[in-house]
């Protein structure tokens, strides 16, 4: 009976996961290369997560939000974080109107399905935070009145990973609200020739709308449907207790390297990542290769490191890479 059903259940995820190709086409007429951060966009945006993207400068990684926004013909909402911004500037205020003699709430920037928050860690904390709410709730508090956040909802921000002087880093519990973070990397050297060709001809290409807002939403519900047997649940409990528990795992040479494992965010936010990878597969149920093409994406942010990795310039991705080889496949 169970087969059946996974027959049924893949067929139509085959046809339901169709628009993902035409998305995707649309979003390499405007972005060369950088078919990872498109991927992970994807992801991000089917599994209802937020991304943190790290690259230097000038990596496509405002026009690739940009262009997604544009394809799925949403609002987009650009803010530049900078030391002297303050709460009010992300999320709005209350302005006083001589005209009705009372109080008006003016919708700050966060109002829009796709917000780019560019260089997050510039801002200091309370501007940081202003954005935790809205990221976890969906809603933003301005005085006495909640408004819920419009669907989809996706916040997309950048931190630049060489100037580090005069930075706010992310707290943990910050960082643990993100669902993904990617680390975006130069383009080969055939793509930047034809990065150059684009931006030298007459018009740049622009992203036609070929989505609406309620389609995103209801391929999320689709993407719940997408089976995941109970050895993949396992596997995945398996990899996050690993970075807890390393020496359970025979990883004693890491145990010493890792200050704090990562949280039970972690796993769920592994799970729905797996599931929207297979969803762009176009497969009905979950396979141990999505959990591990996620992986390193999610759980990228929410391992610390100790002094010792430092010294012996170990990173989280090397470490991801351990547990990976150590915890048993099903």
């Amino acid at each position: 009976m169970e087969s059946i059903n996974i027959k049924e259940l893949n067929d139509r995820i085959q046809s339901e996961s169709s628009f993902v190709d035409i998305l995707t086409m649309e979003m390499n007429k405007v972005i060369v290369g950088q078919k990872h951060l498109v991927e992970n966009l994807l992801i991000g945006l089917l599994a209802n997560g937020h991304i943190l993207l790290e690259g230097v400068p000038g990596l496509a990684k405002t026009l690739a939000i940009n262009t997604l926004s544009q394809a799925v013909d949403s609002k987009f909402n650009r803010i530049q974080f900078t030391p002297d911004l303050l709460p009010a500037d992300v999320l709005g205020t209350m302005i006083y109107s001589q005209k009705s003699e009372q109080f008006q709430i003016k919708k700050g920037p966060v109002f829009a399905n796709f917000v780019l928050a560019d260089e997050i860690n510039r801002s200091p904390a309370k501007v940081q935070s202003a954005l935790l709410e809205a990221m976890q709730e969906r809603q933003v508090t301005i005085g006495e009145e909640t408004f819920k956040l419009p669907e989809p909802f996706l916040v997309m921000a950048t931190q630049n990973p060489i100037e580090q002087e005069g930075t706010y880093p992310l707290p943990e519990a910050q960082l643990d609200r993100f669902m993904l973070k990617v680390v975006v990397s130069y383009p080969k050297k055939d793509e930047e020739r034809q990065i150059i060709r684009m931006n030298n001809a007459g018009e740049f290409p622009k992203a036609q709308p070929v989505l609406k807002p309620e389609d995103i939403v209801r391929a999320r519900e689709i993407v719940k449907e997408v089976y995941m047997d109970e050895k993949i649940e396992r596997y995945i409990v398996d990899i996050v207790y690993a970075t807890r528990t390393p020496n359970e795992y025979g990883l004693e040479k890491i145990a010493n390297l890792i200050s704090y494992g990562a949280s039970p965010r972690a796993s769920i936010s592994l799970a729905a990542a797996s599931k929207a990878y297979a969803f762009i597969k176009r497969r009905g149920y979950v396979i141990p290769e999505d959990v591990r093409a996620v992986c390193y994406e999610v759980l990228r942010h929410r391992i610390g490191l100790t002094y010792e990795a430092e010294a012996e310039n170990m990173t989280t991705d090397q470490i991801i890479s351990e547990i990976i080889n150590a915890v048993e496949v099903p």
